[in-house]
């Protein structure tokens, strides 16, 4: 197949899009529940939307809502929301390379929409084919704007649900997450480096609390992945006879 026969089929802006509206669907909850508790924190409707426009982290916003209550010094609150985003770190190294063709401008948009769906999603992507930058602005620019919306329809009716989590609000995220985790299942060796993850988190959890059992669980799963060391390739390339 021909460089341009790839270029004309490789998925588009509005494919981004349209991958990105079930998405948009799982974390709809997560978002309307950020806004109305940023309310019951005190903040107004504008302050909670213009938050998620800013810093369009819905982990992170979660933990400077409990921390920005005036009593937590200003540096514990950006040390802990840099434990929340770590991660983001790591999504950057992995998915990183996959972008280097991309000129400088757009590798700086990427890197303001990489968030786990994003990630998730491209790097499913990379797998079969190159990533395009229209795709990967499609699909950025979808979850975006509509996480800034859920957060000001949470902000303006939150209001109305006095108790989300009796709904299992609070458990759309996770349950998310998990899913987009799973997707991951066939790379080796998944099930030791999630395992490793979850206790590393959950003991940090219990020792440390939270955000860090975020930072600490992944890099127990970084650790796991370093001891096990690369799979085997499944078999050797052929030496062509000279």
């Amino acid at each position: 197949m021909s460089a341009l026969t790839q270029s004309s089929s490789a998925p588009g802006f509005w494919a981004g899009v349209l991958r990105g509206l079930p998405v948009c669907a799982a974390i709809a909850p997560f978002g309307l529940l950020y806004g109305a508790l940023a309310v019951d924190s005190g903040l107004s409707i504008f302050e909670a939307t213009f938050m998620s426009a800013v810093i369009f982290g819905g982990a992170s916003q979660m933990v400077g809502l409990q921390l920005f209550d005036g009593r937590v010094p200003g540096w514990l609150i950006v040390l802990s929301i840099f434990a929340v985003n770590f991660r983001h770190i790591l999504y950057s190294a992995a998915i990183g390379p996959k972008l280097m063709h991309w000129p400088v401008w757009q590798r700086a948009v990427a890197w303001f929409v990489l968030t786990d769906p994003q990630f998730a999603e491209s790097a499913k992507m990379a797998e079969e084919r190159p990533v395009p930058f229209s795709w990967y602005l499609g699909l950025g620019l979808i979850l975006y704007g509509l996480w800034v919306l859920e957060s000001y329809l949470g902000a303006r009716f939150g209001s109305l649900i006095d108790n989300p989590e009796a709904l299992g609000l609070d458990f759309m995220l996770p349950l998310y997450f998990f899913g987009m985790l799973y997707d991951f299942r066939s790379r080796k060796p998944f099930f030791p480096i999630v395992i490793s993850s979850a206790i590393g988190s959950i003991v940090a959890m219990v020792t440390v609390g939270s955000p860090w059992h975020v930072s600490l669980g992944a890099f127990c799963g970084i650790a796991a992945a370093v001891v096990i060391g690369a799979p085997a390739t499944d078999a050797e390339p052929e030496e062509r006879p000279t």
